[in-house]
């Protein structure tokens, strides 16, 4: 089904916006994989929607403002994945103490990228640095207990992220 420039341009103010690609194809009655391709051709055409993204952001707030957003969409990407590993029949232990420890890493990198320029992303950037090394810790000398601590680490996360005020 063709669809008017005007549909496109919809999607695209409702993704900058803040809403995931997903919801503002939705929002829209456009399918998702129409949005990805716009979304992918525009890019190629020079129209990346990622950084207009940002940018809408940084102009309706403080670069702080930007960070803790990109950081609280991190945290979600983030929970979403440890639940799926965690509840992942087909990965063996070891597997998801490999994914936990990557995740972790990634997670640790993002949140010290932004506490550079933030005081309370910094500090939470330390928590979650404590929170990689006793993952890593146990996946080494405990793997037996790798499964109660990923019970643990989401919800405590939440608990982290209150505390810094992320």
């Amino acid at each position: 089904m063709a669809y008017s420039p005007e549909v496109r341009q919809a999607v695209r103010t409702t993704y900058l916006k803040g809403l995931p690609l997903k919801a503002a194809a939705e929002a829209n009655s456009v399918p998702y994989e129409t949005a990805r391709s716009w979304k992918r051709k525009a890019e190629l055409a020079g129209d990346n929607w990622d950084n207009a993204r940002a940018a809408t952001r940084l102009s309706q707030g403080s670069v702080q403002e930007l960070t803790a957003s990109i950081i609280e969409d991190f945290v979600h990407l983030f929970q979403s994945t440890m639940d799926e590993v965690k509840h992942a029949e087909g990965l063996k232990p070891l597997q998801k103490a490999e994914v936990i420890s990557r995740l972790s890493d990634a997670y640790t990198k993002t949140v010290k990228a932004a506490g550079d320029s933030s005081p309370e992303l910094s500090r939470l950037s330390v928590a979650m640095d404590v929170l990689k090394l006793q993952a890593d810790f146990i996946r080494t000398n405990y793997p037996q207990h790798l499964d109660a601590f990923m019970e643990l680490l989401g919800p405590f996360g939440e608990v982290v992220s209150r505390e810094y005020k992320t």
